[in-house]
């Protein structure tokens, strides 16, 4: 079955990845950590090659949206700190001691439910902070956080090591951004010292949060994760000047090519009604694959360089598209969702406004019966 030709995959260029850290380090002041944000299998990407990439290259710390993902993040690499983003459930803690994991706190209960886990494994669990400063979830409410930072410091179990919050639209509202970042630095001072202050990570900055670091400030770690992958948090971003590499594109192909007569109406629920004689495409790709419905009669598709209007609804296993502009096209021929191909471009910024998300909903939407393809080469 592995001679099989792929019906749809995801290309993974690596070596894509490797140099956009660089370039995303070579931006920042030498003291900044970089904490690569690997949640959702690497938002699509694969997070056992993903991981061990950033590992080779550079990556200082990396965040996970739960103990599982943490979990598997700690069997590829023993070396470096990993943090639990998301809300611990009861169960989890035993996972974080035994695999080495850092949690994120909000409540008091979670730091008494940490702590007993911890004296109960006879070792030390280590802890970030999490201050809510409009974000609405997870995390403390910034006036609260000064008294549970000393609930904290006072765990007998627990290390105290490191403080954050989240930017809830630093891709969209600036002055929003610049307001919780400054409450957040405002609570910073209102917090005991660490016991550890040399190791200890103070981190607000996702992808978009870069267009506003201050070097000079207290922050000293960023979250990195959709940039690292290729995509800019908005077009005229300032961080434009990085050209970041696409990491990741994203194939089908052509199962047959016919020519339906005018009036014929395309696709389930007869969505697109033919003015002429058409000749089209059946792609071997659908929402099954991660193509979703909301491209429907909207999206476009590389075929030989060109764009290929999809026609009617996005089905299951295949798309209709129209190939009548092609001088020529044959059954195998590969076409491209997202990526590039005989000079024609797609990227994932303008693939999700037709198919109605946001770009990391893209990465995550590609299903797991698309294989992924991983190019390694340096160059």
């Amino acid at each position: 079955m592995s001679t099989l030709p792929h019906r749809c995959w995801a290309e993974i260029d690596l070596a894509a990845l490797e140099r956009n850290l660089g370039k995303i380090r070579a931006a920042l002041p030498p003291r900044v950590r970089y904490v690569a944000v690997v949640k959702a299998d690497a938002y699509g990407h694969g997070l056992a090659q993903t991981v061990a990439r950033l590992m080779q290259c550079g990556a200082d710390c990396f965040a996970v949206a739960n103990a599982k993902e943490g979990a598997d993040v700690r069997e590829i690499g023993s070396g470096w700190p990993v943090l639990v983003l998301g809300a611990v459930l009861p169960g989890e803690e035993s996972a974080l001691v035994e695999y080495d994991l850092m949690a994120t706190v909000s409540a008091p209960e979670e730091i008494a439910r940490l702590n007993t886990a911890a004296a109960a494994a006879g070792r030390k669990l280590n802890v970030h902070l999490k201050i809510d400063t409009g974000m609405g979830r997870i995390g403390v409410w910034h006036r609260d956080a000064a008294a549970l930072a000393k609930e904290l410091a006072a765990a007998p179990n627990l290390a105290w090591r490191g403080v954050f919050t989240h930017f809830s639209c630093a891709d969209s509202d600036p002055a929003f951004t610049a307001q919780q970042r400054q409450l957040f630095l405002d609570t910073l001072r209102e917090l005991p010292a660490p016991a550890d202050p040399k190791g200890f990570l103070i981190h607000a900055d996702n992808s978009a949060g870069l267009e506003s670091f201050a070097a000079d400030s207290p922050i000293n770690a960023v979250r990195v994760g959709l940039l690292q992958f290729g995509l800019l948090p908005y077009p005229d971003s300032l961080l434009s000047r990085l050209r970041p590499d696409p990491v990741l594109s994203f194939h089908t192909r052509v199962g047959l090519v016919k020519t339906l007569p005018a009036g014929t109406a395309v696709g389930y629920g007869r969505t697109r009604m033919l003015e002429h004689d058409t000749r089209v495409a059946i792609l071997t790709a659908g929402y099954g694959d991660g193509l979703p419905t909301a491209a429907s009669n909207r999206a476009q598709i590389l075929i030989r360089g060109q764009r290929c209007a999809v026609l009617g609804r996005v089905s299951m296993d295949s798309t209709i598209v129209d190939a009548s502009a092609l001088a020529e096209v044959a059954v195998g021929d590969m076409a491209t969702l997202i990526g590039e191909q005989e000079g024609g471009s797609i990227g994932v910024a303008e693939y999700s406004r037709w198919c109605d998300c946001i770009p990391w909903e893209t990465f995550c939407s590609i299903t797991q019966r698309v294989p992924r393809i991983y190019k390694t080469t340096r160059r």
